[in-house]
């Protein structure tokens, strides 16, 4: 059996959350209650749980030229995975907050990313690398 990841994260609006996670990043739903709905986000249980005035940046880190905005989550992709799905989100016209890029070019841990943000104004990162060994690399 392979582990799986398990994120629990506050949104303002659990039908935006629901358009957003399932409709615009396709997730499967899993179980759901008044207060809170499971995603299936790439094998991973995500669940947004409702916390009016909860959700959103905090802060942001200086990254590589830009700013990182904290807290953030997401998947490490493979980098044909993460193309498709950059241009997927730009065909449903998903405004990005640091636009798909490649970061530390020609660098140990080169790698794609993008950032959004979900209606309740978490932000999101999905990374693509072309070598795995690279994720961790120093």
């Amino acid at each position: 059996m392979k582990n799986l990841f398990h994120l629990a994260f506050p949104v303002n609006d659990l039908d935006a959350a629901r358009e957003f996670y399932g409709g615009v990043l396709e997730c499967e739903e899993g179980r759901r209650s008044e207060r809170w709905i499971d995603f299936n986000l790439y094998g991973h249980q995500i669940v947004t749980h409702l916390a009016e005035n909860g959700a959103g940046v905090r802060a942001a880190n200086h990254v590589d030229a830009d700013d990182v905005p904290v807290p953030h989550f997401g998947i490490v992709l493979e980098m044909d995975a993460w193309k498709e799905l950059a241009v997927k989100l730009k065909s449903k016209g998903v405004e990005f907050i640091i636009e798909p890029k490649i970061r530390f070019a020609g660098e140990v841990g080169e790698q794609a990313t993008m950032f959004f943000l979900d209606p309740s104004g978490n932000a999101l990162e999905f990374k693509g690398f072309n070598d795995f060994t690279q994720v961790f690399a120093k």
